[in-house]
């Protein structure tokens, strides 16, 4: 695994924790209005070969608006995609998914939650699906998209408007076998 912008602080620690510190103004955003586009926010990132399941517990202290902790996949920087425990202008913790193509981004919050959540990236051939746990045990799918390959995967801390962020993912798990139904919340 190799840093793609350096964090504030990072931490590993068996077996599966890992710490990531962002400093303030930190994101990875093209806004589609054309107004402004950032990629300095610190990611942990690996190169997978085939088809992979990437999951991960994610917390952090919701401090101010667009804080987040991602599971990110980074093709180039004009291409990457999102899927983020987020905190939203009104204030409560939100899935969000933003997919860029070409230095665009899409943004699109999904469901609100309590606090933690767990996060996945599939990739199935080209195509790559996000879901969300949010504590009953089922895997909402969020997204199903396509980006460019080769893609790394990782994790990444933001604090957008904040004066930074640190963000715990624990409970991280790797496999090589997709679900069976990406729809099927297992």
């Amino acid at each position: 695994m190799t840093w793609w912008n350096t964090p504030v602080s990072h931490a590993v620690e068996p077996p599966d924790r890992l710490t990531i510190g962002a400093g303030p103004a930190t994101d990875v955003f093209g806004d589609p209005g054309g107004t402004a586009r950032t990629a300095n926010a610190p990611a942990l990132l690996a190169e997978l070969a085939g088809d992979f399941t990437l999951a991960a517990r994610v917390e952090l202290d919701f401090r101010t608006t667009y804080d987040a902790g991602v599971l990110f996949l980074h093709v180039d920087g004009d291409n990457h995609a999102k899927l983020c425990l987020e905190l939203s202008p009104q204030g409560r913790p939100t899935i969000v998914s933003v997919v860029t193509r070409g230095g665009v981004s899409d943004d699109c919050n999904s469901f609100t939650v309590d606090s933690g959540a767990r996060l996945r990236i599939t990739r199935i051939g080209g195509a790559y699906a996000f879901h969300a746990d949010t504590g009953d045990g089922f895997w909402h799918l969020v997204r199903y998209f396509a980006l460019p390959s080769p893609a790394r995967v990782g994790f990444l801390a933001q604090s957008p408007l904040g004066e930074g962020q640190t963000v715990r993912f624990t409970e991280i798990a790797h496999t090589t076998a997709p679900p069976e139904d990406l729809r099927g919340g297992q």
